[in-house]
């Protein structure tokens, strides 16, 4: 199948903006660019602050899943956990109840102006709502040193965790850490997440044996088939999650999880339910803790009612071009 033109998909272009449930990663409104081409929809959402050449993937994944649609799927259904925000512990029980049947729950901590006192309460009270037998899973995307991580994860070792998701920044520091858990016998398995996916080479994180496995998402690394092959070319068991897309974008994080060949964690996938709206009359949120695998297609109404301004709009059709004078 031939590749769009810029054109091509400048005129399918619709933006949309719409409401957090709860603060998520510092995003209160959610606003993404949705194509429409001959496979069906593609979202293209790069977060704000993400310059051209990082948005271009995001672009790249939009137009595989418009014009050429992903690679067969290996299973019908894929394990989905909940997300618990940077909330208080006294918000959790609310917020696990929108992810109905989710055995495995990832929870944000080292949120900039928050203490680890609270992260610490925040997972007690995921552990104490879910049980002895649920997974936990800890994110804090890059924000802890060495030595702040070793700590803090010492502490969170009560609490069984499954693994830590980039708990420091850089590939060095995640081996580092590594040797250091080890050595103060923690027993949490490091997952690598923005090391691969903001990454120029993300076979750093193999040679540098700096995680036990790694976490991939369809639109940053360029759409389903570019991630199929890092994880063939890693070698490491992979999770996949998801960038705060509407169901229209999840489809294709579910798209990846389906064809992966082997799936042993449950995906972070189910934050539709962090949306207080959606593209689609029947959103990809967790049954049972589970997605089903299939497409989305955006709906005009509800396209139309979270709309976004015309200066957004216009924002949004400069960003497209900017990335794909680089794609």
């Amino acid at each position: 199948m031939t590749e769009p033109s810029l054109d091509d998909l400048l005129s399918s272009l619709r933006v949309v903006s719409i409401p957090m449930r709860v603060r998520f990663r510092g995003v209160t409104e959610r606003e993404v660019a949705l194509i429409e081409g001959p496979a069906g929809w593609g979202e293209f959402g790069p977060f704000l602050e993400y310059a051209p050449p990082e948005a271009s993937r995001w672009l790249t994944a939009a137009v595989e899943a418009a014009w050429h649609g992903w690679p067969a799927p290996l299973r019908d259904f894929v394990p989905v956990n909940a997300t618990v925000p940077a909330i208080a512990p006294d918000a959790v029980p609310a917020v696990l109840q929108r992810f109905p049947g989710t055995t495995t729950a990832k929870v944000k901590v080292a949120e900039r102006g928050q203490t680890t006192e609270v992260d610490v309460c925040r997972v007690a009270a995921v552990r104490e709502a879910m049980g002895p037998h649920a997974r936990v899973r800890v994110d804090a995307n890059g924000a802890w040193d060495i030595t702040t991580a070793t700590e803090v994860l010492g502490r969170l070792a009560a609490y069984d965790i499954e693994y830590a998701e980039q708990p420091c920044a850089s590939v060095e520091e995640l081996r580092d850490l590594r040797i250091a858990l080890a050595r103060n016998g923690i027993d949490i398995p490091v997952a690598a997440d923005e090391s691969i996916r903001k990454a120029e080479d993300p076979m750093r994180v193999r040679d540098l044996e700096a995680a036990d496995l790694i976490v991939i998402k369809a639109a940053p690394l360029g759409g389903v088939r570019r991630a199929l092959d890092i994880v063939a070319e890693c070698g490491l068991p992979a999770v996949v999650s998801s960038a705060l897309d509407t169901s229209v974008g999840m489809a294709a994080g579910v798209a990846l999880a389906a064809a992966l060949p082997q799936l042993d964690h449950a995906c972070g996938l189910g934050t539709v339910a962090l949306l207080d709206g959606d593209v689609t009359a029947e959103s990809l949120v967790p049954v049972d803790g589970k997605l089903p695998v299939r497409r989305v297609a955006a709906d005009p109404g509800l396209l139309d009612r979270h709309a976004a301004s015309p200066e957004r709009v216009q924002w949004w059709r400069e960003r497209v071009t900017s990335a794909w004078e680089v794609t």
